[in-house]
């Protein structure tokens, strides 16, 4: 395994280096295979060098790959179209990563409030959540822990406790609340699900007040929970909704959709980006869409991601130590009553990749492309590796 000095560092990476994928297997260099339950954190959902999607980003680089945006960018065009279609939105802002989409949410906001002649505008966020590392996201995001050395943050974000809507509906009487920002499922917060009518609720106190509704579902969107975005089980549109992860399968692609509240408000000048939404992304985000179509993956993460989280629970139910199994779809939580970090090291010596958030909750974002064996394997190393770490004190 070769790495470098030259390196900033700023990962506590494993000590495995990865050569090649094929759907959810990755081969380090001894060619030894490893089960992939992060995908990348929920990045490579369709699995690895997927042949569609490979040949799509070949056949596109051998024509043009960046051009800017000073000019027409037809697969960029084209992408929008799918995003609309599939989401109900009017406008989208391609950039290049789901930060850089929640930046933009973040700017629509404060150009919404500079319409109003508000000139101390407030987002309200929620507590535990993760919205990304440029300075505006991090101050969003609601864990000190990232923040920490990094002050002064950016001002104007009004923290709540997320899942519960009463404490938005408290700030109904701040003139400065211009937007709600809140991610449908928590992932780096722990996978937390609010409770039923959440979002619902949301969406009534956001129209009530005249605030903008916006939704980070870059973890949660293409697909993960078993629609193509987390906020239709709850059968809501929001105003501003950002994208990345899944929707470039490994190629760097973010994305900010507006609906007709906030469509227009950002205009030529407003905001740019010099990669964002180039050629080559584009077509890679298409041959995704494409892919999910064909072969009908919202359903079978609908559906298989279920029978997924029942099995878990049942292999689960009489450990004491296991606080909570939840999910959605293909995204996993397995909170214990205790830090257990240790078991990433633990499930990589058995070649499995898993990962644990908030120090005690094991978040697995497989890919949709996962057979049923090594669903099987998933799901017996993880059992197995839970039971043995919490037997041991």
């Amino acid at each position: 395994m070769k790495t470098s000095p030259h390196l900033m560092n700023t990962y506590a990476r494993l000590p495995v280096c990865f050569k090649s994928g094929k759907g959810a297997w990755l081969y380090d260099e001894n060619g030894q295979n490893y089960l992939d339950a992060i995908s990348g954190i929920a990045v490579c959902s369709l699995g690895h060098a997927h042949p569609e999607i490979t040949e799509t980003i070949c056949a596109q680089s051998r024509e043009l790959i960046h051009t800017s945006n000073l000019y027409c960018i037809e697969k960029q065009a084209a992408l929008a179209e799918e995003l609309i279609d599939i989401s109900g939105m009017e406008k989208v802002f391609f950039c290049n990563s789901g930060a850089e989409a929640n930046e933009t949410a973040i700017k629509i906001a404060r150009k919404y409030a500079y319409q109003q002649q508000i000139a101390t505008p407030k987002i309200i966020v929620m507590e535990n959540s993760f919205h990304g590392r440029t300075l505006a996201t991090l101050s969003a995001t609601g864990n000190k822990k990232v923040q920490e050395g990094f002050a002064p943050l950016v001002e104007g974000f009004v923290r709540v406790p997320f899942g519960d809507a009463d404490a938005v509906e408290a700030h109904s009487g701040d003139q400065d609340v211009v937007a709600v920002l809140v991610e449908p499922i928590q992932g780096e917060g722990g996978v937390n699900i609010p409770p039923k009518g959440y979002l619902k609720a949301i969406r009534a106190i956001c129209d009530r007040n005249g605030w903008l509704m916006m939704l980070d579902e870059i973890q949660t969107g293409i697909g993960r929970t078993g629609k193509w975005f987390a906020h239709q089980h709850e059968d809501i549109q929001p105003d501003v909704m950002s994208l990345a992860k899944a929707l470039g399968n490994g190629l760097p692609i973010g994305a900010c959709l507006a609906g007709q509240k906030a469509a227009n408000i950002l205009e030529p000048g407003n905001h740019g980006t010099t990669f964002g939404g180039n050629p080559l992304a584009c077509a890679a985000g298409l041959a995704v869409l494409k892919v999910m179509r064909t072969h009908n993956f919202i359903e079978h993460v609908a559906d298989k991601g279920q029978e997924i989280l029942t099995r878990f629970q049942s292999a689960l139910s009489d450990n004491p130590a296991v606080k909570d199994v939840r999910g959605l779809g293909y995204m996993i939580g397995i909170e214990l009553d205790r830090p257990c970090a240790e078991l990433v090291a633990q499930a990589l010596e058995k070649r499995v990749l898993i990962n644990v958030t908030q120090g005690n909750t094991i978040r697995l974002l497989p890919a949709f492309v996962m057979s049923n064996d090594q669903t099987d394997q998933l799901i017996e190393t993880v059992v197995e590796l839970v039971n043995q770490f919490t037997q041991q004190g």
